[in-house]
């Protein structure tokens, strides 16, 4: 008979007992330490986050800097105005993920409801614009130009229009239509990406949702001075979102403001001329092809000649910069972008690059003489050069016979340079050199000169040109080597002889190749920064200045100011001899040389101008038009890209640029009283004591004394200026015979 404890249990029944004992005791302790590390250990971490639960943000923007000209004129500011935005959030918490709420919203704004529904939409590498490109959860504004009424309509029936707000804002505002645009040099803003918010998390100047930031121009370059720093008040909130107390508050910070060195008068001026030009350029026929010049796009600096800094500068075409706020729509979107919009996003004043011309020639004579060749020597202008089977001829054929290195640049003689530098390539080994024998003047004077690199200028995006040097030309031989070979002919089309040429020697510097550079032809690119950088040196007696646009920077209560002052780039390799030689030349070419037919009349034994034309010629396209020109405050360059020769497409805008800066009259006389900018703007705007800056009351528009010589063609049936002269009185009749091309270099490789 088997003994059974008094308890009535079995030695099986109490081992499980103790086994569920232990399990239980377990579970226990693991719960207990699970609590003890939650509320002893971590506790205080959790408490903070749970904290952190009941705690909502309200962001309030900064104000941005404004953006003013060198005498305290506004040229990027804001203005409050009424916002509708939509909560991407909030719309997507609906079954239609907020369609009928969105289109409900666009018959009271007045608006179509897909272009609504395209605002909203988050940008990404299938969707085009317009699409949101900033975080999905910011507020994204359908509008900032809605009405009173409309934002009360919305407000008032805010059940109706769930996730919308209405309400005011500061806005950016650029000039309105009618003054100085300065679209491209100003930029646009746009929303802050949720990638640049991550970028910027542990720098000194982090980014919040509700931030706009620059894309472009100075907005972008100056975007965290001008930024400023949003405020957030952070509110303490019980679980039914009630508030019941404030934790902690930060003052936003205003942004500083930028202080130009862009005088909007000039600016304005700059801007009519370039755009003038380019009118009455169409309107002139290439007598080679027999078409309308097209004249598609240009630019024009002005720069200050002894400090760099940039007075006005201008881009064509250009477009209304306030386009971008608010939001862009489709269609303006396709006109900024579009094949057919000619991209007038593009500062060309700094990513416009194309074949210098003649205006190069300062370049070559520079190298000439480091080079050995004398001055005054008497080097051959013939009406043609030969070498080989090809025939490099001068323009039209003029023979000057033997003249000096200035009276080549004077007259712009294509023969004297093509003989200089076919002599140097000689002397460099011609197209085989020896290890280390080339010297290479001609190339080596353009990077002393400051091209094939940036200059530096404040303005994002600068593109460096080139100098076709053989460090170039071994590079680009090895990148387009097997397309070179593919589509090469011997005796094909010119395009293919040209390949041929290419992959069998492309890496060398051939003759043809120095004798095209050395007029400012072939390969080489320049753009309109450089050269007025370069003609800036000459002017001031040598020293290149980094171009600059930005004067100072005041912060908003303008206590602090913190000055940009100008910076000194490099030296010309020019000696003093050669730079007065130059100065004498260039301003020969006003009075009797390749600009004189556009500058007769021109009071320069008061104001001296200097100048030299060029004509580009591009494969595929008509000739651009260069005109560099210098006084001994100013630089002004400009070019038209198809519209025909140098000084002919920008003669008359160059010297009414010059006018209105001197106060020229059409008859040569000077009024001081109409001169916009008769000197450099020395100093700073006052800057009052609440910190604002004081500007000049805005005067009447400096364009409506141009337009009023002759609204409807500001040039005379003979092509001169109204009240110019036909030329002036030690005018050679080869001035004559050149009015109606303004002439420069011209390539003549077949």
């Amino acid at each position: 008979m088997t003994n059974i404890p008094e308890t009535g249990r079995t030695p099986r029944v109490q081992i499980r007992l103790v086994v569920i004992q232990i399990l239980v005791l377990s579970l226990l302790g693991t719960l207990g330490g699970r609590l003890w590390y939650l509320q002893i250990r971590e506790g205080a971490s959790y408490q903070k986050e749970a904290s952190g639960n009941h705690v909502q943000q309200v962001v309030e923007p900064a104000v941005r800097g404004s953006i003013l000209d060198a005498r305290g004129v506004p040229i990027a500011d804001n203005e409050t105005r009424l916002v509708v935005s939509a909560s991407r959030t909030d719309l997507l918490k609906m079954k239609d993920d907020g369609k009928a709420v969105l289109t409900k919203l666009a018959g009271v704004l007045g608006m179509k409801p897909a272009d609504v529904m395209q605002k909203v939409r988050l940008c990404d590498a299938k969707t085009p614009q317009p699409c949101w490109n900033g975080s999905p959860y910011q507020p994204i504004p359908i509008t900032d130009e809605a009405t009173p009424r409309q934002a009360l309509q919305i407000r008032e029936r805010s059940e109706d229009f769930p996730g919308i707000t209405a309400e005011p804002e500061a806005v950016r505002r650029y000039p309105a239509p009618g003054k100085a645009n300065t679209a491209q040099v100003l930029g646009y803003l746009s929303p802050v990406t949720d990638d640049e918010i991550q970028q910027a998390k542990d720098t000194d100047s982090p980014y919040l949702r509700s931030d706009q930031v620059g894309r472009s121009g100075l907005e972008r370059q100056y975007d965290k001075e001008l930024r400023g720093k949003a405020g957030v008040t952070r509110y303490e909130v019980d679980n039914l979102g009630r508030v019941i107390g404030k934790a902690k508050s930060d003052v936003a910070q205003p942004g500083a403001n930028l202080v130009t060195s862009i005088d909007s008068r000039v600016q304005r001026v700059a801007e009519y001329e370039l755009d003038n030009a380019m009118k009455i350029a169409r309107t002139q026929f290439d007598k080679i092809t027999g078409e309308n010049y097209k004249a598609d796009s240009g630019a024009v600096v002005v720069m200050e000649a002894k400090t760099g800094r940039i007075v006005a500068m201008a881009s064509a075409p250009t477009y209304d910069p306030n386009v971008w706020v608010g939001g862009i729509s489709a269609k303006d979107y396709k006109a900024l972008t579009g094949k057919n919009s000619d991209y007038p996003l593009l500062n060309r004043a700094i990513q416009g690059q194309s074949a210098p011309g003649s205006t190069f020639k300062v370049v070559s004579t520079a190298a000439a003489v480091e080079a050995g060749y004398v001055w005054d020597g008497g080097y051959p202008c013939t009406s043609s050069y030969s070498v080989g089977g090809q025939v490099f001829k001068n323009f039209e054929g003029e023979n000057f016979g033997p003249i000096s290195l200035g009276r080549a640049l004077e007259v712009s003689c294509d023969t004297v340079f093509y003989g200089l530098a076919d002599q140097q390539w000689k002397k460099d080994g011609g197209i085989n050199p020896k290890k280390g024998q080339p010297k290479d003047y001609f190339y080596k004077a353009a990077h002393q000169f400051g091209l094939g690199k940036e200059t530096g200028v404040d303005l994002p995006n600068e593109v460096t040109g080139r100098v076709p040097d053989r460090q170039w030309k071994e590079s680009y031989w090895k990148a387009n080597k097997d397309a070179w070979c593919r589509t090469g002919k011997k005796d094909g089309s010119y395009v293919e002889k040209i390949a041929y040429e290419n992959c069998l020697e492309g890496n060398k510097m051939r003759e043809g190749d120095s004798i095209n550079y050395s007029i400012g032809q072939g390969d080489t690119l320049v753009t309109p920064i450089q050269e007025a950088m370069i003609y800036g040196a000459l002017a001031n007696g040598g020293t290149e200045y980094v171009p600059t646009i930005g004067k100072a920077v005041v912060s908003a209560d303008g206590r602090t100011v913190q000055e940009i002052k100008p910076k000194v780039r490099a030296k010309l390799p020019v000696s003093q001899a050669t730079l007065k030689g130059m100065d004498k030349a260039l301003a020969g070419v006003i009075t009797s040389g390749t600009a004189a037919w556009k500058f007769g009349g021109w009071p320069q034994d008061k104001i001296e101008l200097h100048a030299k034309t060029g004509t580009a010629e591009v494969y595929g396209k008509q000739t651009t038009s260069w005109l560099a020109t210098y006084s001994k405050d100013y630089t002004v360059v400009m070019t038209i890209a198809q519209a025909g020769t140098g000084s002919g497409a920008s003669g008359e805008a160059v010297r009414n640029i010059y006018s209105a800066m001197y106060g020229v009259q059409p008859d040569g006389s000077i009024d001081k009283k109409k001169a916009l900018l008769p000197t450099p703007q020395k100093g700073l705007p006052k800057i009052q004591t609440d910190g604002t800056i004081a500007s000049p009351k805005v005067a009447k528009d400096p364009v409506k004394d141009l337009q009023k010589a002759d609204p409807q063609n500001p040039t005379s049936p003979d092509g001169t200026q109204p009240g110019a002269t036909t030329a002036s009185p030690t005018a050679t009749n080869r001035t004559t015979r050149r009015r109606q091309r303004g002439r420069g270099s011209r390539r003549m490789l077949t």
